[in-house]
């Protein structure tokens, strides 16, 4: 064989090869086409959709969840009119929340606007009950309901500052879709939720995540700082989200939507359901929630605080101090006490002992196990009514159509928590003056509610030492005629030059 027959063979040799090895690389690939005898792949079965508790490895679909959640889900409207004197108080509110209001821009100073503000709410009953945030409706003078394309007028039934929950009532003429309340004391870290809402106005809006958390204190106000326990989500829950539900799986409610970090992404918050059981009949029944109160401060036990008053755990709540004239102090308890158990029941943390004081209302009675100086004895205690953490009670967010309307005002009782909290004299009787609309005829002549603690005391010269009395006077006067009002004010700890007013009777 020549040079030139061997030089061929060896290049028909080498493109042979290469042909078979290219066709061998296609078909591994898929690039070539199937022969017509070639069996068709058979497809992969498709995931399934787990659920909690089943163990499943797929992803569950929501969308069953939300259909069937969405019809008892409402958006709350809600307008109040204000007028601008310059400045503007800051809303504690705001960062966890953002801007409450939409402001009309451009107002002149001391101007009455108004103010258009919303979030969400649920349904909770098929009479028209809505539950939705204290924050969302707060101030308002115009609250409205909205399913749909129809809007409600809501009468504000109740509101609990301290647990930012509020309940409307809507009247539809037939019975509404609502939705079931759950125990959030079976929800786990991990465990899946889903958030339903009107965020930044886009209602119906469905989120899921899973709880990230549970038991989270993170000091939204004075107001909630003793009864704060959320739950953690990572469900996105954005502004206008408050008040609406968080569900479970299986379509109960387990958690109301309050806040969020308004600096963060995936970190929300909302209100345990069993919360809302608790409070849910007196907001409904009441309009406002009356809880019982020791009159003292409380810290959990530390191991060192353990190890210094020779505890054999941490479980109890340290007695930081004892607020004169007030139950606690009467029954005996001093600083330093170590209280161990409640009625029988054993304290874990001061988390355990306040919810249970709490629960049993004004004037009922426990029994506190307590350690002294290495002694164990017990204290027998009448509790009184908890003001809130600003001082006020819990019926300072009433309705606005509470009380007299002309006046522009919201009122209460001066009660004994009232008076040793903020240090009014013995001899200061009259009613606590909360809140002074801007169309009161008193804003006119330069009172304010905020810092100023304003207290009516007379009203035409004679003496008013309750609500009802105050009332009374107020009602029996004549149309056209003028009341003279006289008020002692408080603030900075000290009196400060009293007021008489001159409001005109419509």
């Amino acid at each position: 064989m020549n040079l030139f027959t061997k030089q061929n063979l060896v290049t028909l040799v080498i493109v042979f090869g290469a042909v078979i090895f290219g066709m061998v690389l296609a078909g591994g690939m898929g690039l070539t086409p199937k022969g017509q005898t070639s069996p068709e792949p058979t497809p992969a079965a498709p995931a399934q959709a787990s659920s909690a508790g089943q163990g499943g490895v797929g992803l569950p679909s929501f969308a069953d969840l939300a259909e069937q959640v969405s019809p008892a889900v409402v958006t709350i409207e809600a307008s109040s009119f204000e007028r601008t004197s310059g400045g503007r108080m800051s809303d504690p509110f705001q960062f966890f929340f953002g801007p409450r209001r939409r402001e009309q821009q451009g107002q002149p100073e001391d101007q009455e606007f108004r103010s258009d503000s919303g979030g969400s709410g649920f349904l909770v009953s098929a009479d028209g009950l809505v539950v939705t945030n204290v924050h969302v409706i707060r101030g308002a003078e115009q609250v409205r309901v909205r399913m749909g394309d129809t809007a409600y007028d809501a009468e504000i039934k109740g509101v609990d500052a301290a647990t930012d929950l509020a309940l409307l009532k809507i009247e539809a003429g037939e019975d509404l879709p609502f939705l079931p309340l759950g125990d959030s004391d079976d929800l786990r870290p991990g465990d899946w939720v889903m958030a339903i809402g009107s965020p930044l106005e886009l209602a119906d809006t469905v989120t899921v995540g899973v709880v990230s958390a549970k038991g989270r204190r993170i000091n939204i106000s004075p107001e909630t700082t003793s009864f704060e326990s959320f739950i953690q989500t990572d469900a996105a829950i954005n502004f206008g989200n408050s008040g609406g539900p968080l569900v479970s799986l299986s379509g109960v409610v387990v958690g109301i939507n309050t806040a969020i970090n308004w600096g963060s992404e995936n970190i929300g918050f909302a209100v345990p359901v069993n919360i809302l059981r608790q409070v849910l009949p007196q907001l409904r029944d009441e309009g406002r929630v009356r809880r019982g109160y020791l009159g003292i401060g409380v810290n959990d036990v530390t191991d060192r605080a353990a190890e210094a008053f020779g505890l054999e755990s941490t479980d109890g709540a340290l007695v930081s101090n004892v607020i004169p004239d007030l139950p606690a102090d009467r029954g005996g308890l001093e600083a330093g006490d170590i209280i161990l158990t409640v009625d029988g029941k054993k304290v874990a943390n001061t988390r355990e002992l306040i919810d249970y004081v709490s629960n049993q209302g004004p004037e009922a009675t426990v029994v506190l196990g307590i350690q002294r100086e290495g002694q164990q004895m017990e204290k027998t205690i009448q509790l009184a009514e908890r003001p809130s953490e600003t001082g006020a009670t819990e019926d300072e967010d009433s309705s606005e159509d509470a009380g007299i309307e002309w006046l522009g005002l919201r009122y209460q009782d001066i009660t004994p928590g009232l008076r040793s909290t903020h240090g009014l004299p013995e001899d200061v009787a009259g009613i606590w003056v909360t809140e002074i609309s801007p169309r009161s005829p008193l804003y006119d002549e330069g009172v304010r509610s905020g810092q100023v603690i304003n207290v009516i005391t007379e009203v035409n010269g004679r003496a008013v030492s309750s609500v009802a009395e105050f009332e009374d006077l107020v009602r029996d006067a004549e149309s056209g005629t003028r009341l003279r009002f006289y008020l002692r004010r408080f603030g900075r700890g000290q009196e400060l030059q009293p007021l008489f007013v001159f409001p005109a009777v419509p």
